[in-house]
């Protein structure tokens, strides 16, 4: 993974020294209506997966496991408030509902199940202790990532406790033995962190070639205000670059799959995402094995970084910084911008 801001020097410093370090609020796409059969609850879980405390919410409120929905899925060392829906449940009963690591917030009836993706994005606000001039240093930081956007790889964590899934999910791909019964959640996993470790590789090499911004001809562009796909056309590039510009587009990189939208044959977008399927042996065919667990998407290259502000902390040498970010960015690559090691 490649640093945007290598000509600003870091703060340095110590992170997650405990979980209040780490404060994730989800920001909801749209509020609860009020009435329905599920229950949509807020909660602010500590040092636990998501997973854990929707586990322990069902059992304590009687909900079913297989029934219950969340947007999105926080980091386990991190204080994080976000929503989660729970079928059958009084809300009467889940308001002041406290847990071991689980707290309730809020609840309120909706009409259906909370669906992973269904949010805005994300605020984070993270303690770095120990830093070096470090209120001067992450504001020129976030100041320069605001202007050009994030680099929107994938975090570590999407690689696994000990970073072999997608190691692993190149094997499925290819048909290979792994050992062991896997379920198809497990699957799943291994195949997107092998589908998003060749996105990382792609755009280390935009990167590189000092094309993140760029377009070029056949590039699968993203609309910033609706999401809509379209791919650039050589007589349009003129255009496109000043949609770029303006950054009402985002160039797209690929998350490799067989229904994946892909940049037209002989066009230069397309040659590098076929020389990244050639370096690892894909044909076309290779992810149509695996049917539904390998269907491929798009993955913008570049993420905004909203609402950012700095300040010090109580101690000498701690800042919080505090920003916002689109669903499927990871606040670890600001921090890693920011401290550089």
């Amino acid at each position: 993974m490649r640093l945007l801001t290598t000509a600003l020097p870091g703060t340095g410093g110590l992170f997650k020294t405990v979980p209040e370090d780490f404060l994730v609020d989800e920001l909801p796409a749209y509020p609860p209506s009020g009435e329905g059969a599920h229950t949509f609850v807020r909660i602010e879980k500590r040092a636990l997966t998501t997973d854990e405390a929707i586990e322990r919410l069902c059992a304590a409120l009687g909900a079913r496991r297989d029934e219950a929905g969340a947007a999105g899925f926080k980091d386990r060392q991190a204080i994080a408030r976000q929503w989660i829906s729970l079928p059958n449940v009084d809300p009467e009963r889940a308001r002041g509902l406290a847990l071991d690591g689980v707290r309730v917030l809020e609840a309120t009836r909706h009409g259906h199940k909370l669906r992973t993706g269904h949010l805005r994005g994300n605020r984070f606000t993270l303690t770095v202790r120990g830093t070096t001039s470090g209120v001067e240093r992450a504001r020129a930081i976030l100041d320069a990532l605001g202007k050009s956007g994030l680099p929107n790889y994938f975090g570590a964590q999407r690689f696994g406790a000990r970073g072999d899934n997608a190691q692993k999910g190149k094997a499925l791909v290819r048909g290979e033995p792994i050992g062991g019964r896997l379920s198809r959640g497990q699957r799943r996993l291994m195949v997107s962190a092998y589908q998003s470790e060749l996105f990382n590789r792609y755009l280390d090499r935009r990167i590189d070639d000092g094309l993140l911004a760029v377009a070029l001809a056949g590039d699968v562009m993203k609309k910033t205000d609706t999401g809509g796909l379209f791919t650039v056309e050589n007589p349009d590039l003129a255009a496109a670059q000043a949609r770029l510009d303006a950054r009402a587009v985002v160039v797209t990189g690929p998350m490799l799959g067989h229904k994946m939208m892909a940049p037209p044959p002989g066009t230069p977008s397309r040659a590098r995402e076929d020389a990244l399927a050639a370096e690892e042996g894909l044909d076309a065919g290779a992810f149509a094995n695996l049917g539904k667990l390998a269907e491929g998407t798009r993955r913008a290259l570049l993420v905004p970084i909203g609402e950012a502000e700095v300040r010090a902390g109580e101690e000498a040498g701690e800042i919080v910084l505090g920003f916002a970010l689109p669903p499927g960015a990871y606040a670890t690559l600001v921090l890693g911008e920011v401290m550089k090691g």
